[in-house]
């Protein structure tokens, strides 16, 4: 996957995860929890273009880490809203394959500028 490829696969993923939060009930924990998951999953998206901008290997492991990290939060808040009862399980499934599979292919380039 390209890198051009993979920021426009990081930008759906947030864009979906809009969709999502936008969708949510109206409510204390719904507000909070779908700000934090709005949060971290555009930052998934934002993050990796900084990275494709990093200025030396160690800036773009640095950033890359970023991404990481926001996208394993972002699928930690898809499972609180599953476990608060607020979402049912099959309407995240497929959003939450996209984390899964976003989150082994930052982990792998990481591994990969590493060993460089």
């Amino acid at each position: 996957m390209t890198p051009q490829e993979m920021k426009q696969r990081t930008k759906n993923y947030a864009l979906r995860i809009i969709k999502l939060v936008e969708s949510l009930p109206r409510g204390r924990t719904a507000d909070t929890i779908g700000g934090q998951l709005l949060r971290c999953s555009t930052s998934v998206a934002s993050n990796y273009r900084a990275a494709c901008r990093a200025k030396s290997r160690p800036d773009f492991i640095a950033k890359m880490g970023i991404v990481e990290e926001e996208c394993d939060e972002s699928l930690f808040w898809m499972e609180m809203l599953i476990d608060s009862g607020l979402v049912k399980p099959n309407r995240l499934s497929d959003l939450m394959k996209e984390g899964d599979e976003i989150l082994s292919i930052i982990v792998s380039s990481i591994k990969t500028a590493k060993q460089k």
